[in-house]
């Protein structure tokens, strides 16, 4: 009988493209970064990628594996459909994949053809600051990088079809949107990009909470001030996010644990 606990998968390495299997290096790193900076939520939620230079093809986690375990090989390959393209074997556990992760990412992958890469939390302090009517206030210096964020009505746990719609139409051609009640999502040109943007993102609704425990006032900042801070922050202002983080963080993996190249 198979050990659960020590779950092996053949690496598919030599069945990709070197495209791919770079995206696919990068999206189990990006699982594992989730994780290690405290916003994955078990084996929920869901990070995807576009499969380069493979219109309509994008990899996903396998529902039924946690952030820390995931590796290149394991990512699961789906269209826009929810077909899927390519698995790996996972012998009698079979892994498919969550069907929230196909309805809201195959959403976003088709609206934003530019989008390499769409990162979906439930991290303690994004969905205390989704379920706030104030959402995410601009208090601090890396909050006001979201001053223009949108926002995302709570309709259920997202399987209906029938809300991609709107979903697409709530992040509009932004970075980030705090979906109501529920948690929050960040998309990028590249794998590290989106991670920039979740991660600011996080530390912005940490930081939020924690004043707000302190039962004080804010210190006030003026409007035209937010909106050039905002603005020093947009693309096409400054270098794109990730491009000097990402292979720094992949150092940082690979000392920690190498296997998400595997």
């Amino acid at each position: 009988m198979q050990d659960d606990r020590s779950l092996k998968i053949e690496s598919i390495k030599g069945r990709c493209s070197p495209a791919e299997w770079q995206a696919r290096v990068d999206l189990a790193a990006c699982y594992r970064l989730v994780e290690i900076y405290g916003m994955s939520d078990m084996m929920a939620n869901h990070i995807s990628a576009r499969v380069p230079d493979e219109d309509g093809a994008f990899l996903i986690n396998a529902y039924g594996m946690m952030y820390e375990e995931i590796t290149a090989s394991s990512l699961v390959k789906i269209d826009h459909d929810g077909n899927i393209l390519a698995k790996p074997d996972f012998g009698a556990l079979n892994y498919g994949i969550n069907k929230a992760g196909y309805v809201i990412h195959s959403a976003v992958h088709e609206a934003r053809p530019e989008v390499a890469c769409v990162i979906h939390t439930h991290s303690w302090a994004s969905m205390a600051v989704s379920s706030l009517q104030c959402g995410l206030l601009p208090i601090t210096q890396t909050a006001m990088r979201f001053l223009k964020i949108a926002y995302h009505d709570y309709c259920g746990v997202v399987l209906n079809l029938d809300e991609q719609e709107s979903l697409v139409r709530d992040l509009g051609d932004g970075e980030a949107l705090i979906l109501r009640n529920h948690g929050v999502l960040t998309v990028g040109r590249s794998i590290g990009e989106a991670f920039n943007w979740m991660h600011r993102l996080e530390l912005a609704c940490r930081s939020q909470l924690a004043a707000m425990a302190c039962n004080s006032p804010f210190v006030p900042v003026a409007q035209p001030v937010l909106e050039e801070t905002w603005s020093n922050y947009q693309p096409g202002t400054r270098r794109p996010y990730g491009l000097m983080e990402w292979p720094a963080l992949l150092r940082k993996l690979d000392r920690m644990d190498p296997t998400y190249r595997d």
